[in-house]
């Protein structure tokens, strides 16, 4: 163990560790595997003791988030729609983007904030806005303003555990990482709330005519037009 701490020193010493926070973070926008959050909190437990810098590691984090979620608002808006539709209709990954679609159309922009905090939500909601051709100058300045207070939010996650083990930076990243889970957990938990206290739309008659909204809420873009009962029939 001593061992990886000390090799763990070394890195946060070195002046590298900026370019590799920033890397994580590009990656981890159209790449959702590469664990950028944990990076930058181990990076903020370090600092506590003077290396790397606090405020190098919070730019370095935002640069890197904002880079990474232009490429992913890149690839939507190239071909994204054609992806979407190739997901599996009941996968969580489908419901992953039809929950972006949704908080899109509800919120707008703002969403973006609240999608680094959802399991696969970045990803899935910069990807969309760009199938959508959300305006990219407002997405840039709502992303700007989602990255920085991501990069903030993450490496004085990891200070705060620094600072409260100083003499053993382990325990002060398992206590970053305990944090940054239960900040998770509590959106995951509002988000099922939220879902659970929704009323159920009114049945519909018959023959009659379906709002357009209700027909679209779950829809992925790109996915086409809905099919007509005739062609259902056929």
């Amino acid at each position: 163990m001593q061992l990886v701490l000390d090799l763990l020193h070394e890195t946060m010493s070195s002046p590298w560790v900026y370019l590799a926070l920033f890397a994580v973070a590009v990656v981890d926008g159209f790449f959702p595997v590469v664990p950028s959050e944990t990076a930058v909190i181990t990076a903020g437990v370090f600092a506590a003791t003077g290396q790397p810098a606090l405020p190098l590691v919070i730019v370095a984090a935002a640069a890197g988030a904002l880079v990474g979620d232009h490429m992913s608002y890149a690839i939507g808006r190239r071909g994204g729609g054609r992806l979407l539709t190739r997901l599996p209709a009941q996968g969580r990954r489908r419901a992953v983007y039809a929950w972006a679609s949704r908080g899109i159309a509800l919120r707008g922009g703002l969403i973006l904030a609240v999608a680094r905090y959802v399991p696969g939500g970045r990803t899935a909601v910069t990807m969309t806005m760009g199938a959508t051709r959300f305006p990219r100058s407002r997405f840039l300045m709502f992303d700007a303003l989602a990255a920085g207070t991501w990069g903030i939010y993450s490496a004085l996650v990891g200070y705060l555990g620094g600072l409260a083990f100083e003499q053993d930076p382990l325990r002060g990243l398992l206590l970053g990482l305990g944090l940054a889970l239960s900040v998770t957990v509590i959106v995951e938990t509002a988000r099922w709330a939220h879902r659970r206290a929704r009323p159920l739309p009114a049945m519909v008659e018959p023959g009659a005519e379906v709002p357009s909204a209700m027909r679209d809420c779950d829809r992925v873009p790109g996915a086409g037009p809905p099919p007509t009962p005739e062609a259902g029939a056929r």
